[in-house]
């Protein structure tokens, strides 16, 4: 049970959330715990889709925003439960989530329960399987099942970014590129085509490739085109026919899924190119009044999400959204995982300031 205290206090409240083991697939009892505590505020209507929990005000606002944590974690590797330590003044929290990202995750629920006069409406999502397959992702599964609690003006994930606020997010695909040529036996080579060697002059345009930057609302957007794996061979006495190579390419939100495959189509002519994988980015908004008031609040200069986090699924709705949490993103999925005491109060001084 997370009792009132706990959920006054922001840095007990992510302990206590980290404490509880919730690793992709087994979060019913962080789940429970949630509901339990947003199901005690009268000014929050709350709804349950699996082990996502849903939380929303109805204050009449103009505006409706939204602030979204996962529940989930990657597997435990050695670093449960939590534990504190001080090193140069700081306090600080170890364990797994502590990063990425009970302590935003923590920041939502705490100001669920304590801002009952927001001056939006707001909509806190607390959701399941984020660090699993995207079928199971529990925004996924609202967007197809509730459109509507999706609703609203601007959005807010709470991924670690370290204090700043990381703006939109990159589009990801993968692709298979596959060069083929002719079996046959090694000792009479020259009666094939070695698909591996073949597979050469994909490695030569992906090694001169020039990856783009991309400035969008001032933040600039890096992108990268890398392979990621090389499969070929049949045994060590035959010329392979076939080698693939998987590629995996990040591209500024500004360039739509579409466009991204006809580049890579463009790029690797001559070769086949099958799409594997593949989400949107998301644009910024930074000009949007919600937006730009909560930088202003952050007195920060907003960068670049490089990476893909769950604001596309906002993106894709024509939702602005942003990334910002007290997690260190270099820290995710470590056994080492830890999060800066300082950072969760300060983030959860900033969300208030904004909110209230």
């Amino acid at each position: 049970m997370l009792t009132p205290e706990v959920l006054a206090d922001p840095v007990a409240l992510t302990r206590a959330l980290v404490d509880i083991e919730s690793v992709s697939g087994d979060e019913k009892e962080i789940a429970d715990a949630v509901e339990e505590a947003l199901a005690a505020g009268p000014h929050l209507k709350v709804e349950r889709l699996g082990n996502t929990v849903a939380a929303r005000t109805s204050l009449g606002r103009a505006q409706r925003v939204v602030l979204a944590g996962h529940l989930d974690t990657v597997p435990l590797a050695g670093n449960f439960p939590s534990h504190m330590t001080e090193a140069d003044g700081k306090q600080i929290m170890w364990g797994c989530g502590t990063s990425d990202m009970k302590s935003g995750t923590a920041l939502a629920l705490h100001l669920a329960v304590t801002v009952t006069q927001p001056k939006f409406d707001v909509t806190y999502f607390f959701y399941e399987a984020e660090e699993i397959e995207a079928a199971r992702n529990g925004l996924y599964l609202v967007s197809k099942a509730r459109p509507d609690l999706l609703a609203a003006d601007f959005a807010i994930l709470l991924e670690p970014t370290y204090g700043v606020v990381e703006a939109g997010c990159q589009g990801t695909m993968r692709v298979t590129v596959t060069a083929r040529g002719k079996r046959a036996h090694s000792a009479r080579s020259w009666l094939g085509v070695n698909a591996i060697h073949g597979a050469g002059e994909v490695l030569r345009r992906l090694s001169a490739y020039q990856a783009r930057t991309v400035e969008i609302d001032g933040c600039v957007y890096r992108e990268g085109l890398n392979a990621v794996a090389v499969r070929g061979g049949i045994a060590g006495n035959v010329i392979p026919d076939v080698c693939e190579i998987e590629v995996n390419y990040r591209f500024a939100p500004s360039r739509s899924v579409e466009e991204a495959q006809a580049h890579l189509v463009e790029l690797f002519d001559g070769f086949e190119v099958a799409v594997t994988d593949s989400a949107p980015g998301a644009l910024p908004g930074l000009t949007l009044p919600p937006a730009a008031q909560f930088i202003a609040a952050t007195g920060t200069t907003p960068a670049a999400k490089l990476g893909w986090t769950d604001v596309s699924r906002f993106a894709a709705l024509g939702i602005p959204a942003l990334n910002f949490g007290p997690g260190d993103p270099n820290l995710a999925h470590k056994p080492e995982e830890h999060v800066e005491v300082d950072k969760i109060v300060a983030g959860a001084e900033i969300l208030r300031t904004w909110l209230a």
